[in-house]
């Protein structure tokens, strides 16, 4: 296993054409994804966190700047190779219909198997741990199409861990889960990356949580750029506390990481 970091982004810029032309979400990218360890992303709405996982997913083009998986060029990998390095979660919801929870995790091993391959005993084996380790086992007869937004959030985490990448990109994993689902999310997969050595990047608005259970947070600011550290690093150099309390009404305390509302007399 290489010493280099599993992805390494270098002078990257990233954006979206538009009507009026190229827009620059973020310029200029330097940084790097550790394997073992968890990051979250945070950022306002509209900042580009989405943009930047689409990009190191490969769905959307490159601005400039390089994206190198395992030290090979990210555009030089093929789509069934892609597949078998980078397990992706997105928060769009999976167009699938006349389809079991044990189906749809099922189809996280098409990149061993092929669209229509036959699972084999370690395949099985590897979506019935995913599906054990995620909770899901009482909803896995269930139809994608008659789960809640969190339970079907649940499945396509499972999934993900079912396709057994060493990377893990995941947008948004806790939107649709209750408090206490989403501690139990962020803490499951901060296990997952150390104990199975995966390096699992993720973006949330859960920022109070994230800086209680991230390894590292990348910080992206319209005005900073992207700062990056591990959450005492940035609220040491006051970067958590500019980005928080920018709206007012809220304060920020560096040493607990937790964030306080201000009341009105």
């Amino acid at each position: 296993m290489s010493n280099e970091a599993p992805v390494v982004l270098r002078h990257l810029s990233i954006g979206y054409k538009t009507k009026q032309g190229i827009r620059v979400v973020a310029s200029d990218v330097t940084a790097n994804l550790q394997r073992g360890r968890l990051t979250c992303l945070l950022g306002e709405n509209g900042v580009g966190k989405s943009t930047l996982l689409r990009t190191l997913s490969a769905f959307q083009p490159k601005l400039s700047g390089d994206i190198l998986l395992e030290s090979r060029p990210l555009e030089n990998y093929s789509d069934h190779e892609l597949a078998r390095t980078i397990g992706i979660v997105l928060t769009e919801k999976p167009d699938v219909q006349q389809m079991s929870v044990a189906e749809l995790v099922e189809m996280g091993r098409t990149p061993y198997t092929g669209f229509w391959g036959r699972l084999t005993d370690a395949d099985r084996k590897a979506c019935s741990e995913a599906i054990s380790l995620i909770g899901i086992g009482h909803l896995k007869d269930r139809m994608v199409e008659t789960l809640s937004d969190g339970e079907r959030q649940k499945v396509m985490i499972a999934k993900a861990l079912a396709q057994q990448t060493p990377i893990i990109y995941l947008d948004e994993p806790t939107a649709f889960l209750d408090y206490p689902s989403k501690v139990e999310m962020l803490l499951l997969l901060r296990s997952i990356s150390r104990q199975a050595q995966k390096t699992i990047f993720l973006s949330t608005h859960d920022l109070e949580l994230a800086l209680q259970v991230a390894d590292t947070v990348w910080l992206m600011d319209r005005r900073e750029g992207l700062q990056i550290g591990t959450p005492h690093e940035l609220a040491a150099q006051g970067a958590l506390r500019q980005f928080i309390e920018r709206g007012g009404g809220v304060a920020f305390d560096a040493e607990t990481l937790s964030v306080r509302v201000l009341s009105h007399a």
